[in-house]
């Protein structure tokens, strides 16, 4: 497997660490960027990220064999608009955004007689921080990787991409995208709702500050996916809308029954539900750990 061009169009954190890993694997010789930002731009190509800035995203994919979208998700449709009319009829394209049914509409809505070419995916992989200057060789290493193909994904982009991700050290699941949806709502996507909310209800009460500082390990824990970047969870959100909303209401009900079981001093019942929740979690721990030496 080798790849003559590799486009990337985002040179930001995840764009970045693809093509740090790529360059890795030995398969992508020549790495064109383009970035919306051109300081973003600049510092990939100064970092070795890429070896060639240009631009527009018209200017980066043409005549590449493989195109990888790393932009925020509300910011992809005007990408495949872009990209469609450049796009090799045997290329392959790929996003890496954290839903997946809103990106196949875009797709459908844009893509034309290219949409064989794309296979959309979601690595599980990332950091509280944004910016190319924290790309990360390994961020992919050992990571689940969710490919969602269309019905016109063609079969040979489709077992490509995953020959790609399996060489940066991913392994490899493969859904719907409606089924990717509603379980990153839950396990991704709701999370980061409770982190926002937990941090902002703190810092509203008048000591906030003084409460906070008194966080420790398991406080920084919980809340360190609430410093992630607002741009892309406001995306991420928005077009996840009714999935998010039912994880909402779902979790509304448990804190529910936690407020009455403390309210009415029903310490039985607190256990109870204390109990639950710590055996799910530790023997969700235990099955993780088997699975990663498999």
């Amino acid at each position: 497997m080798k790849f003559e061009k590799v486009a990337l169009i985002g040179c930001g954190l995840m764009g970045g660490s693809f093509a740090l890993a790529a360059r890795r694997a030995g398969w992508a010789p020549h790495i064109v960027g383009h970035s919306a930002s051109e300081s973003s731009r600049q510092k990939a190509l100064s970092m070795g990220v890429i070896d060639l800035a240009v631009d527009s995203i018209e200017q980066a994919v043409r005549g590449a064999d493989l195109v990888l979208l790393a932009v925020p998700v509300k910011a992809t449709e005007a990408c495949f608009e872009a990209i469609a009319p450049a796009l090799k009829p045997d290329a392959l394209l790929m996003d890496v955004g954290s839903t997946k049914s809103d990106i196949v509409v875009s797709a459908l809505r844009t893509l034309g007689n290219k949409l064989h070419c794309f296979v959309p995916v979601h690595p599980i992989a990332g950091k509280e921080v944004a910016g190319v200057e924290h790309s990360d060789v390994d961020l992919y290493k050992d990571r689940a990787l969710i490919v969602t193909p269309m019905d016109s994904s063609g079969a040979k982009q489709v077992q490509l991409a995953k020959q790609v991700w399996k060489s940066l050290g991913s392994y490899i699941n493969e859904l719907t995208p409606a089924a990717h949806d509603a379980a990153f709502a839950a396990v991704s996507h709701l999370p980061h709702v409770l982190s926002y909310a937990i941090i902002r209800g703190i810092f509203q009460q008048h000591n906030g500050p003084s409460l906070i500082a008194l966080g420790g390990p398991g406080f920084r824990d919980f809340s360190r996916i609430a410093a992630s970047d607002p741009v892309v969870w406001r995306d991420i959100l928005s077009t996840n809308r009714e999935q998010v909303l039912l994880q909402i209401s779902h979790f509304k009900d448990a804190l529910n029954d936690f407020e009455k079981a403390i309210q009415a001093n029903d310490l039985q019942a607190l256990e109870d539900m204390i109990r639950q929740a710590s055996d799910l979690r530790f023997n969700w721990r235990m099955g993780a750990s088997q699975n990663s030496k498999k």
